[in-house]
């Protein structure tokens, strides 16, 4: 086998659900299946799908409706696993902005985006609730949504319940608001879709070079998901993140893609125009040689309505790590 370096990619700077790829190294797993891996952050997250499609790295991580989108620009990349399943991601907004759960509310609005398919989704959903372009404003802000909203710069921007949504309640208790004062509208609500995965994703030609090598990668990345499931104070301890109690169960655990996610997120990129109709989902599990969940015994509603009380929970009473005495409740 190769000792080539393999250089992942990650779609963001290294945060809670990125565990996973962080104990495979910390523990040894990526050596102990016979390679060695180079972690980067991007500056722009927009920059990942480009860079992998063109072979600046071997792999990757990245949202599914960029992994599709990437692959409708002739970028030769696909999806070959899972790593945080269906997070809620909408519209975040700070109480007393003008803003509420009427979509409606945004006009007028300055609306904050991460990258380009966030503009799209943006404008489609404003468009659906009859809206015209000129009725808000949308601002691209890259990383940095939680900051342009707490510094006044948008009215709104669009985020995750376990990231941006944790900065902002964490913000609103440093000073003296109540973490209630965050709002999100979903947008699997808004677009009447269902939630987006974030997946791995990589450049075929490199695939079909190296099986092998991505296998590794996959069995590697697996362990330290059963580490961090299994133990996860200890995982916690060598991956400090104020972010990864509320991260905790959206994150896989078995790293599959998942084809009724697939199929939701697949139709809304048709709806949005991002790919033909005649687009074939670029993924696969063919690198995951364990045990996987029946998906298809699993009701997806019923799923993200626990999941909502499970979040709910964990945010007014904390989740594993506080139960363990080991962070602070909430308060």
């Amino acid at each position: 086998m190769s000792t080539d370096k393999i250089t992942v990619l990650l779609n963001w700077h290294a945060t809670a659900y990125h565990a996973p790829i962080f104990l495979a190294k910390a523990l040894g797993y990526f050596e102990e299946e016979g390679i060695k891996v180079a972690i980067l952050e991007p500056n722009d997250p927009s920059d990942v799908t480009e860079l992998i499609g063109t072979g600046y790295g071997q792999l990757g991580a990245k949202a599914m409706i960029h992994t599709i989108a990437g692959k409708a620009r002739g970028f030769p990349i696909k999806s070959i696993g899972t790593l945080m399943d269906e997070p809620f991601t909408g519209a975040l907004y700070l109480k007393g902005s003008g803003v509420s759960q009427d979509f409606t509310s945004l006009k007028g609005k300055r609306l904050g985006y991460v990258g380009e398919f966030g503009k799209i989704q943006i404008d489609e959903l404003t468009k659906y609730y009859g809206m015209k372009p000129e009725d808000y404003t949308s601002v691209r802000c890259g990383m940095n949504i939680s900051k342009a909203l707490i510094e006044g710069k948008i009215d709104a921007g669009i985020g995750l319940e376990n990231i941006q949504q944790v900065e902002l309640e964490e913000w609103c208790k440093a000073n003296g608001r109540p973490a209630s004062d965050v709002g999100m509208m979903r947008i699997d609500e808004l677009a009447e879709l269902g939630c987006c995965c974030f997946c791995s994703i990589l450049l075929i030609d490199w695939i079909d070079a190296h099986p092998t090598e991505t296998a590794a990668f996959m069995k590697a990345v697996k362990r330290g998901a059963d580490y961090m499931f299994a133990d996860p104070i200890a995982a916690w301890a060598k991956y400090c993140d104020s972010k990864f109690d509320r991260s905790f169960n959206y994150m896989s655990r078995d790293l599959a893609n998942v084809m009724r996610d697939w199929k939701k997120v697949t139709n809304y990129c048709k709806r949005l125009g991002i790919v033909g109709s005649d687009f074939k989902m670029n993924m696969t599990n063919e690198f995951l040689d364990w045990k996987l969940e029946d998906q298809d015994a699993i009701d997806g509603e019923l799923k993200q309505t626990e999941m909502v009380c499970k979040q709910r929970g964990i945010a007014q009473s904390g989740g594993v790590l506080a139960i363990a005495g080991k962070i602070p409740v909430p308060v």
